[in-house]
C-alpha cells in the first residue's frame, strides 16, 4: 500500500479526530469521515481548522453517519472518548480492512487489548496524543497548541513489539501532514508515562474545580499531585514498567510552564459528558491489584469520580 494511496477512517470527527484527518487530506490522502451530530453541517460544508500552525478550510470531505456507507479503509482512526468503545463491535469490521491497522488514539489502559478481541485479522496500534483542541462549532475546529502523537505497535500481553515497519509507515504519513511522531518501542511503558499526567490532573481538575494552573500555584495540591505520580509508577512497576523519577520531575515542571489548560475530563465533565473514569483510573487499578498492588490514593480518586459522573450524568 503506497503512501498516496492509503486510505484513511475516522471514527469520531471532534477536535482530535476531525483535526488529524483534515491535515491529512490536506496533505493530500483519501480520508473518510465518520459523524454523528455535524454530519449534516459538514458533509454540505466541509471542516474548518484555526490552528496556530496556519488556519486552513477543506470545503469538501467525504463525510458519513453510517460505517456500512464507508469503504473498507487500510488504516482506521479511532478517536472516540472511550466511554463510547462499547460501540466499537458494531463500527469497526465494517470499515477495517483484512490486514488493515486499527490506530487508537484514546487515553488511557487496556483499550488495545479490548481491540483485539473485537478484530483477529488486523494489527492494532496505540497513540498519545499531546494536543490542545477544541471543538467551537460545527466542522469547525481550534487547535491551540502541541500536536504529537508517540505511536506503538501492540503485542498480546503487551509485550514489547519495538519499532515496527507498519508504525514507520503510519509515522511518515502523519508527518509528512505536519504532524510531529515519536515512536515506542514499548507500548505498554508509554502507556503509564502518559498515566503520569493523566491520573492526577484530569483526576483532581474535577474534584477540586481546578485548572492546571490553579493545581500547581497551591503547595496542598502540588504536594497531592507528585504523590499520586509516584504511585502511577508504582502502578507501571507492577507490571514490570520502570518509571524514573525524573519523568515525574519532568511532568511537574513541563505542566508549571504550560498555558493554563481544563484537562479533557474537567471540559467533559462541564460539558455534562461521561467522564472516562474507567479507562484513565479503573483499568491501572485493575491491572496493579491483580499483581497484589494497592495504589491507595488513585483508588480514592476513582471512588470520588464515580460518585461524581453518576451524579453529573443525572
Amino acid at each position: 500500500m503506497s503512501e498516496q494511496h492509503r486510505k484513511y477512517g475516522i471514527l469520531g470527527t471532534g477536535a482530535l479526530g476531525g483535526f488529524y484527518g483534515a491535515k491529512l487530506q490536506k496533505a493530500g490522502f483519501d480520508v473518510h469521515f465518520l459523524l454523528k451530530s455535524d454530519y449534516e453541517h459538514v458533509s454540505q460544508h466541509g471542516l474548518i481548522v484555526e490552528s496556530k500552525d496556519g488556519d486552513f478550510t477543506l470545503p469538501q470531505v467525504n463525510a458519513y453517519n453510517d460505517v456500512a456507507k464507508m469503504p473498507k479503509c487500510d488504516v482506521v482512526v479511532v478517536a472516540l472518548k472511550t466511554t463510547q468503545n462499547h460501540l466499537l463491535p458494531q463500527l469497526l469490521p465494517p470499515v477495517v480492512k483484512d490486514g488493515g491497522v486499527v490506530l487508537l488514539l484514546q487515553n488511557g489502559l487496556g483499550v488495545e487489548e479490548e481491540i483485539a478481541q473485537i478484530l483477529h485479522k488486523v494489527h492494532v496500534i496505540g497513540g498519545l496524543c499531546f494536543l490542545c483542541s477544541n471543538k467551537v462549532g460545527s466542522g469547525h475546529i481550534r487547535h491551540l497548541d502541541y500536536g504529537h502523537i508517540t505511536l506503538g505497535e501492540y503485542i498480546p500481553k503487551y509485550s514489547s513489539a519495538g519499532i515496527t515497519e507498519r508504525i514507520q509507515q503510519i509515522a511518515e504519513d502523519f508527518q509528512s501532514a505536519g504532524i510531529g511522531m515519536e515512536l515506542a518501542e514499548d507500548l505498554l511503558l508509554a502507556r503509564w508515562k502518559k498515566l503520569v499526567w493523566n491520573i492526577p490532573y484530569n483526576g483532581l481538575s474535577v474534584i477540586l474545580n481546578a485548572s492546571t494552573d490553579e493545581l500547581m500555584t497551591d503547595n496542598h495540591t502540588r504536594t497531592l499531585v507528585e504523590q499520586i505520580m509516584y504511585e502511577v509508577k508504582a502502578g507501571a512497576m507492577s507490571m514490570g514498567r520502570m518509571i524514573p523519577d525524573s519523568f515525574i520531575q519532568t511532568m511537574l515542571d513541563y505542566t508549571i510552564k504550560m498555558t493554563p489548560y481544563r484537562p479533557s475530563m474537567k471540559i467533559d465533565y462541564d460539558e455534562r459528558r461521561p467522564l472516562e473514569v474507567e479507562a484513565i483510573l479503573g483499568n491501572p487499578l485493575v491491572k496493579a491489584q491483580a499483581a497484589g498492588v494497592n495504589l491507595p490514593q488513585i483508588s480514592f480518586l476513582y471512588h470520588q469520580l464515580k460518585f461524581i459522573d453518576a451524579r453529573n450524568q443525572k
